[in-house]
């Protein structure tokens, strides 16, 4: 007679023991999946390391990942964690700049190489500090922006793209004109006249709503560019692109410079990308146009549950022609479209 256990063990459990009892030795990863379909993405994600930005030392967040082939039961997990600590201590912990593109691209390479990968994706985010001067006091502020690395390694090469993140302040032209029609009744019925209103309007700031703004751009290059672009030229762009930038420290001298100043310069979401956008292409007028631009720019609103946001991506020689023509662009390259570009071409 069978004990109770034996008579309640089922048959499939059974065999599961007995075929992972008897499976050979060796790199189960490598083995052949039972449902035989490639994987877009497998990897790690919220990898954080430390990286050092000038002398400071700053917390970076990594995602690396690679194509997986048909033939693969699995990545080899560990070894993503060994390229990020091997390139983190040759490249971050030395004395060269840290740059998050270059980080991005080792990485990838390195994974694609131990991987055997078609393809390896990697994306980094850091937190870094600049240090500026207050609009008008001078005094120094410390102000925390994120800066953005991301490469994809093929057999083509490594595209790669530079980006940054600011916060800054906008201010609504839509409210602003309503604000300003209900003052010029109200001026009217005091016996101003149009032209004393006009001067009134011009030179006194008229209220509105604001929003903390986030803004977005990155640049992207082929392969074969070797091109090296500072976080400052991308950073000192985003910030103009909006209504003012902000300040963590400031004096009262400070302080109505910035709401004078925004109130003055009254952007929707829209013309802060459009902004950033024509700051670009001012700036890297040389850029090959198969280069690749993406403008993001999300605002925190005050008077509403929502927030609202715009973005524009594309090549730069779209970007280009569609300025020049005053045309909308039959093409939009978006970002997926010009990353798989580089493992497909």
């Amino acid at each position: 007679m069978r004990s109770t256990t034996e008579s309640t063990t089922s048959e499939p459990a059974g065999q599961a023991a007995r075929l992972i009892g008897s499976a050979p030795a060796g790199d189960v990863q490598a083995r052949s999946p039972s449902i035989r379909i490639s994987l877009s993405h497998v990897g790690v994600t919220e990898v954080e390391k430390v990286v050092r930005i000038r002398d400071e030392l700053f917390s970076a967040r990594i995602e690396c990942v690679v194509d997986l082939g048909s033939h693969q039961k699995g990545a080899h997990m560990s070894r993503f964690e060994e390229v990020v600590n091997d390139t983190i201590g040759e490249i971050v912990l030395g004395e060269a700049p840290f740059r998050a593109e270059s980080l991005a691209c080792e990485i990838a390479e390195l994974v694609r190489d131990r991987q055997r990968a078609r393809r390896a994706e990697v994306t980094i985010s850091a937190r870094y500090p600049e240090y500026k001067p207050a609009p008008l006091s001078g005094v120094q502020t410390q102000e925390i922006y994120t800066l953005h690395g991301r490469a994809v390694a093929s057999q083509q090469g490594t595209r790669r793209l530079v980006g940054v993140s600011a916060t800054g302040m906008t201010a609504c032209p839509c409210a602003q004109e309503l604000v300003a029609g209900r003052a010029r009744e109200r001026l009217l019925a005091e016996g101003f006249s149009s032209r004393e209103i006009d001067v009134i309007l011009t030179q006194v700031p008229v209220a509105t709503h604001n929003q903390r703004g986030i803004g977005t751009l990155q640049l992207g290059f082929c392969e074969e560019m070797d091109i090296d672009v500072e976080a400052s030229t991308l950073l000192e762009i985003v910030e103009s692109s909006m209504s003012s930038e902000i300040y963590e420290l400031m004096k009262r001298s400070d302080e109505v410079s910035v709401v004078e100043k925004a109130h003055f310069r009254p952007r929707f979401v829209e013309d802060c990308v459009r902004e950033m956008i024509a700051g670009a292409l001012a700036a890297f007028a040389d850029l090959d146009d198969r280069c690749f631009l993406l403008a993001r720019q999300e605002n925190l609103e005050t008077i509403h549950q929502h927030n609202v946001l715009a973005e524009r991506h594309g090549l730069l020689g779209e970007l280009r022609a569609e300025i020049a023509s005053g045309e909308p662009s039959d093409q939009q390259t978006s970002l997926h479209q010009w990353l798989s570009a580089g493992s497909t071409s």
